[in-house]
């Protein structure tokens, strides 16, 4: 580790130093959030190893240089766009990039391709010489090409830079996100693990620190020579997009049905003249037109997209916080999408539903919605919170985890079946249900027990479901496999098993009670040796063969 933050921390000041002549450098770290980063290299854990090493690697940066941190899959599951610029570029952040770097908690998906198209507009790299460094383990989760990205960002970029480092990736995973810095002239290093990772570090540092300053740009043109753009807006005679609101637009130019242009956001650029097919995304909406792109002429072809806004929150009660982990599932003219707590949709205008379930409960509302309206909908679930636990005895807590619950509704079926609601595992488990009358069921070992309790709406129901039972712990030396049996039998004599085995020592839960164990030995001889289970106690029983003792406790 200690080499290893050696050479990171030569790789972030060759940035740095690499042209002491030119401005200061300018870049941003690209830092994996993603729930794959809790996996190991060497006995560590991914996110382990970045944090201690951007800690090392800050602590001994040049003063000038401005150096920023962003984030993606750190807050939230299955959520794209969670991408967060956790430092901004600026000398000095080195304290802070360390500090925002130890509270990542990784979750969530990989959206590297979209990350690294902010941190290059953060940078202004259309303006002036700008790099982003990408530390992944993981490829694209989200929809995104990277290879486009990455010549995307070559040729707009005046000297833009991208450079990854890969975590772990096999071969081919590698080749799918080296080309994001390929086709920017910047390199991939590949780490399967501390050494190759040392390796690849040295190798890039050595080509950075040896590369020549980069030339002096241009001069920019007095008038910037842009002849594309596009118009959008929800409704007609609408606000139009702009670069905050249409973050979400997707488009693409296309000639003879070939794709020859695409970008996302409102684009403003310059694209070789002639005609051209325009396809544009907003959310679920799709429409297109041709356009007609000259040299001197500004093309702004006009979408109406008729669509609105729909934000929902799901609670579990009234007065309670936005429900973690809820629902959310909107409906519309052609489609459905969901989402989960809290949600922002952009959606056609017309008939609306919006769904949100917490736990058991679930609650719809439909509406209409105009285009360019925006609708907030928050929606209650009305349930109530079940906390389960058992006892051996009343008094006698159950805390091992191998409890096994089962909730039922309390109402039989006409052939006696009860409709299942939820299941878990574990002392404390918390199900939230709807208002009613339900059954637990409690199994421990071969001890199972009921209780009946009522949810209300809004309440919090504490649930202990008594077992009636005891432990008993048998050894058995020399056994071969052994059976238990309930010591009473049936009209016809036989005796109920209640548990079986191959182990010379076992213990389970069971029901209070009198029992049978028959010991089977390597040359089919037998021992049966009875016992007795109390409720709230532990029975301790050896069976030597030919004989038998118990002690209880």
């Amino acid at each position: 580790m200690r080499k290893l933050k050696k050479i990171l921390i030569g790789a972030v000041a060759a940035f740095g130093l690499a042209a002491p002549a030119l401005a200061a450098e300018r870049a941003i770290i690209v830092l994996d959030g993603s729930g794959s980063m809790w996996a190991q290299i060497e006995g560590d854990a991914r996110i382990s190893i970045a944090r201690e090493t951007l800690s090392s690697v800050l602590a001994e940066l040049p003063g000038d240089l401005e150096l920023g941190l962003m984030s993606y899959g750190h807050r939230e599951k299955g959520n794209c766009g969670d991408i967060e610029m956790l430092v901004e570029p600026a000398a000095g952040t080195g304290a802070a990039i360390a500090a925002a770097a130890n509270k990542i908690n990784p979750k969530g998906m990989t959206p590297l391709s979209d990350a690294v198209r902010l941190a290059a507009e953060n940078l202004r790299f259309t303006e002036q010489k700008a790099t982003v460094i990408l530390i992944t383990d993981g490829l694209e989760t989200c929809e995104v090409d990277p290879c486009a990205l990455g010549s995307e960002l070559e040729n707009q970029g005046i000297d833009f830079t991208a450079h990854v480092l890969g975590f772990g990736l096999s071969d081919e995973d590698g080749r799918a996100v080296a080309c994001l810095a390929e086709n920017t002239g910047g390199k991939y290093l590949s780490a399967q693990d501390g050494d190759d990772l040392v390796d690849a570090l040295t190798a890039a540092v050595a080509e950075v620190a040896q590369a020549d300053p980069a030339p002096e740009p241009e001069p920019e043109p007095a008038i910037l020579d842009e002849n594309f753009t596009i118009e959008a807006a929800l409704a007609e005679g609408g606000e139009l997009l702009n670069s905050g609101t249409g973050k979400g637009l997707a488009w693409e130019l296309r000639q003879a049905g070939e794709r020859v242009e695409f970008g996302y956001g409102v684009p403003t650029k310059q694209i070789a003249p002639g005609d051209y097919e325009l396809f544009v995304r907003y959310g679920p909406i799709e429409q297109s037109q041709p356009v007609t792109i000259t040299a001197d002429t500004l093309a702004a072809p006009y979408f109406v997209l008729n669509a609105g806004k729909v934000i929902v929150r799901a609670y579990a009660d009234e007065g309670e916080p936005v429900a973690n982990g809820a629902t959310i599932d909107v409906a519309y003219p052609g489609g459905d999408e969901r989402a989960y707590t809290e949600a922002e949709f952009i959606v056609p205008a017309g008939e609306i539903t919006v769904t949100a379930k917490v736990g058991q409960g679930e609650v719809s509302e439909s509406f209409t919605l105009a285009a360019g309206e925006t609708v907030e909908k928050e929606l209650v679930a009305g349930v109530g919170l079940a906390v389960i636990n058992a006892s051996y005895v009343e008094g006698m807590t159950v805390e091992d985890s191998g409890m096994a619950v089962n909730l039922f509704k309390a109402t039989k079926a006409i052939d006696g079946s009860r409709e299942k609601v939820g299941f878990g595992y574990g002392p404390g488990d918390e199900y939230q249900l709807v208002p009613g009358d339900y059954v637990a069921m409690v199994k421990m070992g071969e001890a199972i027990a009921e209780a009946p309790f009522t949810i209300e709406s809004g309440e919090r129901t504490e649930v202990n479901v008594v077992l009636g039972a005891g432990v008993a712990a048998i050894t058995m030396p020399g056994a071969y496999s052994f059976e238990m049996f309930s010591a009473k039998t049936d009209l016809q004599g036989n005796r109920q098993k209640v548990g079986f085995g191959y182990d010379a020592e076992h213990q389970t839960t069971l029901p209070g009670g009198d029992y049978v164990v028959v010991v089977t030995y390597d040359d089919d001889s037998e021992t049966e040796a009875s016992f007795s289970v109390t409720p709230g106690e532990r029975t301790e029983l050896t069976v030597e063969k030919g004989a038998s003792k118990s002690k209880t406790k």
